[in-house]
């Protein structure tokens, strides 16, 4: 793996009292990787991530790992608002939705893996809290998008995948908001098939189920959700 040093003076100190616990993954959403790694390394922009991965495999390094960079914004899993405060930010450049999304080349994928594995085993991140920025904060971020292979991360060991599911009939409201919100997305308990739903059912199905990302709580999606619980450990 290429590690090029491109600082960002961009951060602060981490929580002392939380380990890390979360691996988000970003994309870039700028029209040119140059423009990216400007913005993230400039103090007026006020945002960073630890790490930046180009398409051709080279992994910009902005800030250590023992620090709070500045990634997810406004955002919330599983009950924790300062998503910063506890997770590893990885950027991977990619025009995005706004300026010509496309597929990730192969070269940068190997990269984002191998750099993502080396982040898991020096955190104890387990694998159902490695996210997406549009996970953290659906309705504001789409990143890093349908497009990037959750399923084939999650078998080189990177994620979680919910496998085969099942569920013939199209789901109570109440119980997929309930399933969402177990799994960690800030879904509302309303029993309505709400914008506000509407946004989270989305993010699950732009991680999840990326073949239909209508927002539309479906058989299918709600079979996902319930899949991937089985697959999460209680507490």
């Amino acid at each position: 793996m290429n590690l090029v040093d491109r600082p960002s003076p961009n951060f602060n100190d981490r929580p002392a009292d939380k380990p890390v616990s979360i691996l988000l993954l970003h994309y870039t959403g700028m029209k040119t990787a140059a423009a990216a790694l400007e913005r993230l390394c400039d103090p007026a922009a006020g945002v960073s991530a630890h790490y930046t991965v180009d398409e051709d495999g080279t992994v910009y390094v902005h800030v250590a790992e023992d620090k709070r960079a500045w990634h997810a914004g406004v955002s919330y899993w599983a009950g924790e608002t300062d998503i910063n405060g506890i997770s590893v930010g990885v950027e991977i450049v990619n025009p995005g939705h706004e300026f010509g999304y496309r597929l990730f080349p192969n070269r940068q994928l190997d990269a984002v893996a191998d750099l993502c594995l080396g982040i898991l085993g020096r955190h104890a991140i387990p694998p159902h809290r490695v996210l997406g920025h549009s996970d953290v904060a659906p309705g504001r971020r789409q990143d890093p998008g349908e497009l990037f292979p959750w399923q084939d991360f999650a078998a080189r060991g990177v994620g979680l995948w919910p496998g085969p599911s099942s569920a013939p009939e199209p789901p109570d409201i109440l119980t997929l908001q309930r399933q969402l919100r177990d799994v960690g997305y800030d879904c509302p308990e309303s029993g309505i098939a709400d914008a506000a739903t509407a946004e989270i059912v989305s993010a699950f199905q732009r991680h999840f189920r990326p073949g239909q990302i209508d927002g539309i709580a479906d058989a299918e999606t709600a079979g996902c959700a319930a899949a991937l619980l089985q697959r999460i450990p209680t507490k």
